[in-house]
């Protein structure tokens, strides 16, 4: 199936009454959920990661995209599920302990979510426990997310903690974040912004491309 143009201007532009629209009446015609999310609503999103990340576009565009796109993915998600369609891997993201902001984190949540992800959001102040839980419930990939310099260590804790689990895969962000602490604690990837937070995480589960 070609692009369908409509639709993925409307979620890049951030239409969310539109995307609804649309998906309905292509719905009703026969269209097929899974070519829909694969070849127009995926890479809408991803073009809008790459703009953002580009500085073509900010924080509030992205958010209204990623809300566009999830107000399409709630009309999907029960039509996929019933077909049998698997979303590319399970990742689970949460900001680590100690921390309760999760702007950032929400925002890269969606933008894993409009990718094709089966994102488990583990919320704020999140320890060892509980991306522990969600690696046991099927998790790939442990997403940490940090705005407070006093709770960055935490992330290490972490990561230690996952050190030598075969095939979890630990990536971090945040305001404080760099490469260089990335590669202090052995994280396997670093996302500089929620662009290309879903850029680090198909290269570390071999999906880019």
């Amino acid at each position: 199936m070609a692009r369908h143009e409509a639709l993925y201007a409307a979620i890049a532009g951030g239409n969310k009454g539109a995307v609804e629209t649309i998906l309905q009446q292509e719905l009703a015609t026969g269209r097929s959920p899974a070519e829909l999310l694969t070849e127009t609503m995926i890479p809408a999103m991803r073009d809008v990661g790459e703009r953002y990340s580009r500085k073509e576009i900010f924080i509030p565009q992205m958010m209204i995209a990623a809300r566009a796109m999830d107000a399409g993915l709630r009309i999907l998600e029960p039509l996929l599920a019933k077909s049998g369609h698997e979303p590319r891997a399970t990742i689970c993201i949460g900001t680590v302990k100690g921390d309760l902001h999760d702007i950032g984190k929400n925002l890269v949540a969606m933008m894993l979510k409009g990718a094709g992800f089966h994102v488990i959001d583990l919320g704020t102040n999140v320890d060892v426990t509980k991306f522990e839980k969600a690696v046991h419930d099927g998790a790939q990939a442990v997403l940490m997310s940090a705005l407070l310099t006093t709770t960055m260590p935490y992330m290490k804790t972490v990561a230690d903690h996952f050190r030598g689990e075969k095939g979890v895969k630990i990536i971090i962000g945040g305001a404080p974040i760099t490469q260089e602490y990335a590669d202090e604690i052995g994280a396997h990837g670093y996302g500089e912004d929620a662009g290309a937070a879903v850029r680090v995480v198909e290269r570390c589960l071999g999906l880019a491309g």
